[in-house]
């Protein structure tokens, strides 16, 4: 039995990314190299999230999450039997958290936090990977390349909650580091059955940083407020386990898990970690680890339409979480229909994830003290993928 779905968990990648755990907002998956033949493909869509609670003062702290949309290209050329290669262009990390303020007197019934108003976090960066995949036999192959990405962002620290960092203002030029990427996948053509692992390594990024406010005042003495430095940073390693199978004619399961080691996620520069007396520190951001299972369904309906059902569960890490990342787990479901043309195929997902609740938390690792609590959050997503086979 010869299945004609072969790529249906590739519906999820890039097709309604979403906020994932730390700032990751796609998964960064290969599954392009599987695809037959050569394949290029065109993917773009919009994520809408509301991420709302209140700060310790009983304040409302409105929506700080902003939307945003996304962009991916990747090209797969089929060298000969055996050998294949790929270029992939996408957005996989990036954050925009503003908190709201309040001009005036503080009124508790309107939305912006004297706790946290004012605090902000922006980062967007763009990911090139080049790969190569060699078939060993007919059921075994192996892949890997490397992956280049640059980055910058913009955080401001305000409102009480940060006592003697408030008014901290961070500036990290774009500036690119380099990673690689290993794997090694199983195949059962026959039932369209696949199992792959895929290793994601750090990438160091040596940013230029520009930080400003009192705090830099008071520790030059008044000389200056603002001062300069080159600092690495790096964007987490990671590990993703992806299979499907059929189960029927014309149709497909499938499923991940992917890990993500978050806790390498660290910004160091000159004030931060802020060191402490007792030999502890204050980070700017930390973030837990996190793990991420999907599962799905995929069926084709006829020669012109295939549709597809998953489900993403990510469960909360850790007793709280950062102001600049106010979510800790999910649980989301995506619908997908392709539609299928001659060598053109068009993927439509939709999305919807309820986001964790968070308890917002500052200050020393393990001794954070609760600022916030984030509760009923969530986030719609759509994306559109333009697949063409030649």
């Amino acid at each position: 039995m010869k299945f004609t779905i072969t790529s249906m968990a590739a519906l999820l990648a890039g097709t309604a990314p979403l906020l994932a755990g730390g700032i990751e907002r796609a998964p960064q998956s290969l599954n392009i190299l599987f695809e037959e033949g050569n394949y290029a493909e065109l993917s773009f869509g919009a994520i809408d999230p509301t991420v709302e609670g209140s700060d310790i003062a009983g304040f409302m702290t409105g929506d700080v999450a902003q939307g945003y949309g996304f962009v991916g290209l990747s090209y797969k050329h089929q060298f000969t039997d055996r050998l294949s290669a790929a270029i992939i262009v996408e957005q996989p990390f990036g954050a925009d958290i503003l908190y709201p303020s309040q001009t005036g007197l503080p009124d508790p019934s309107a939305d912006g936090s004297p706790v946290l108003g004012g605090t902000r976090v922006q980062i967007d960066s763009t990911t090139y990977t080049a790969l190569a995949r060699y078939k060993i036999g007919s059921n075994f192959s192996v892949h890997g390349g490397i992956r280049a990405s640059t980055a910058d962002g913009t955080v401001q620290l305000n409102g009480v909650g940060y006592q003697g960092t408030a008014g901290y203002d961070l500036r990290i030029d774009d500036e690119w580091g380099m990673g690689y990427v290993l794997g090694a996948a199983y195949e059962i053509p026959d039932i369209a059955g696949r199992v792959s692992l895929t290793y994601n390594s750090p990438i160091e990024h040596d940013f230029e940083m520009t930080e400003s406010g009192p705090i830099i005042l008071a520790a030059t003495s008044g000389i200056t407020d603002t001062i300069s430095g080159t600092y690495t940073v790096k964007t987490p390693r990671s590990w993703t386990l992806e299979g499907q199978t059929g189960i029927a004619q014309d149709t497909l399961v499938f499923g991940s898990i992917r890990w993500v080691k978050w806790s390498e996620f660290i910004v160091d520069n000159a004030v931060f970690p802020i060191g402490l007396p007792t030999g502890g520190s204050i980070p700017l951001v930390e973030v837990e680890n996190t793990t991420t299972y999907t599962v799905g369904i995929g069926r084709k309906f006829n020669d012109t339409w295939s549709g597809s059902v998953s489900f993403l569960y990510e469960p909360s890490e850790g007793e709280t979480a950062s102001p600049l990342a106010p979510t800790n787990g999910r649980k989301g479901v995506t619908l997908a229909a392709i539609y299928t043309m001659d060598n053109l195929k068009i993927t439509t997902g939709i999305n919807y994830t309820k986001l964790g609740d968070a308890e917002l938390g500052i200050g020393e690792t393990g001794n954070k003290t609760t600022v916030a609590q984030m509760d009923d959050s969530d986030a719609f997503g759509v994306g559109v993928r333009i697949g063409y086979s030649f």
